[in-house]
């Protein structure tokens, strides 16, 4: 819950929220969470990492790839 004008909050779109909600896109059980001002990642069970909300600094960890992003996206070069 909180603000959502960067995407941080990880439920596809940029509203802000009163109360907290499950974010839907995780298939397995997440083990860490951890939340900067405009960006959110988590670690699963099964140890990949995600990140979603401001990428413009290149802070969610997808490379070239420095679009917000709306929803949970999987952190590619810790998978490899």
């Amino acid at each position: 819950w909180g603000s959502g004008e960067d995407g941080q909050l990880g439920h596809g779109d940029n509203q802000h929220l009163l109360l907290p909600k499950k974010i839907e896109a995780f298939g397995q059980r997440v083990v860490a969470v951890s939340a900067g001002l405009a960006h959110s990642l988590t670690i699963t069970a099964d140890s990949s990492i995600s990140a979603w909300g401001e990428g413009e600094t290149g802070c969610l960890g997808h490379g070239e790839d420095r679009s917000n992003q709306l929803l949970p996206k999987s952190v590619e070069a810790w998978a490899q």
